[in-house]
């Protein structure tokens, strides 16, 4: 029985042991990427934009090319934490680019775009998009480069370096990334970090378009880190308003952008910390978030991963959009309907001109 005894203790203290060495790479390979960090675009585009000319913009958060259908992610109460496998991250990544070529936006906003990571199966979604719209000019801003996270214990979500990747079929003349407050507990492992890029695209009338791309925290409780966020994004986009440019915001906000998905898709479920309203009657003052048809489209951008979708049944909302300064007429916004094909996502699409 002694023996019995020490050898459960032995295993008992190896198992501690090896935890308290996990947590400490956790705290000791943490750390946040510099905060108004200029980046470099890739300028393959000389175009300059002009004034009273029809644009599009596309917003599509892409889910690091893991999400088809009938995937279901663990933090949702589902099952999974990386994708099937590299086909399937490259299939998706295929699907991605081929929408995105059937609406032509002249600009793009990517969320979730993996460089490397063991849950997208080491697939550089980065280098693909920029490859795929080699005509275009690009910007990347690093969201993040996490530690390995091991968890769920039997298919760890693993180490990922991902990220915003903004597309431009025209000159990108400078870019800064932005850090958004985050929580700084535990949480920190597993929401990440966030960031928002900001592109500086010139108008033939001398002033510029500033394309802005944002993915606020999905998975924090904590009111205080949301509204912290908003109010960052906001001091950049009323600054850039201020000095007489035109600003585009498109992303996904992680927040209900109608206010009332739940009664426009029929949800009877309790909101979770990614559908909570956006706070509209906060926007600065030139800003507005244009709808278009989208709540009379009934078509949700994005769905909750707990099941595989099925319409009528899967928790779905409105998370992604746009918010323009009353300097840009709308012509009309819409969301695609991909049928969460290839992301957990549908892409929205805005047509606009600058006046």
């Amino acid at each position: 029985m002694k023996k019995i005894m020490l050898y459960i203790g032995v295993v008992v203290g190896v198992i501690l042991v090896a935890l308290l060495c996990y947590i400490a790479y956790l705290f000791l390979s943490y750390h946040r990427i510099a905060d108004n960090q200029e980046l470099t675009p890739d300028v393959n585009n000389q175009e300059t934009l002009s004034t009273n000319q029809s644009y599009r913009g596309m917003t599509f958060n892409i889910g690091y090319g893991a999400y088809t259908a009938d995937y279901t992610f663990f933090m949702d109460g589902g099952k999974s934490a990386r994708a099937k496998d590299q086909a399937t991250v490259e299939s998706n990544m295929a699907g991605v680019a081929a929408t995105t070529e059937s609406i032509d936006p002249t600009i793009s906003f990517f969320q979730e775009v993996d460089q490397d990571g063991d849950r997208s199966r080491h697939v550089d979604e980065v280098a693909f998009l920029q490859q795929q719209f080699a005509d275009n000019s690009s910007v990347y801003a690093k969201n993040y480069q996490s530690a390995y996270l091991f968890y769920p214990f039997l298919e760890p979500i693993g180490k990922a370096t991902s990220g915003l990747v903004t597309l431009a079929q025209s000159e990108i003349t400078q870019a800064t990334r932005y850090s958004l407050p985050i929580e700084t507990n535990f949480n920190k492992f597993f929401d990440l970090d966030r960031a928002f890029s900001v592109s500086h695209l010139p108008v033939s009338n001398g002033k510029e378009l500033i394309a802005i791309n944002v993915h606020l925290s999905a998975y924090t409780d904590d009111p205080a880190v949301q509204e912290a966020q908003i109010n960052k994004l906001y001091d950049v986009m009323t600054a850039a308003y201020q000095a007489g440019n035109y600003v585009l915001v498109g992303g996904d906000f992680n927040h209900d952008m109608l206010a009332n998905s739940p009664r426009i898709f029929k949800t009877t479920a309790d909101r979770h910390s990614w559908d909570q309203p956006f706070p509209e009657s906060t926007l600065p003052e030139g800003f507005s978030i244009p709808k278009g048809q989208i709540a009379e489209e009934s078509i949700p951008t994005t769905r909750k991963l707990d099941i595989p979708y099925e319409p009528g049944v899967s928790y779905v909302s409105v998370l992604d959009g746009f918010m323009v300064s009353d300097n840009i007429t709308v012509e009309q916004v819409a969301v695609h309907d991909g049928a969460f094909e290839y992301s957990d996502h549908n892409p929205v699409v805005i047509d606009f001109t600058l006046k």
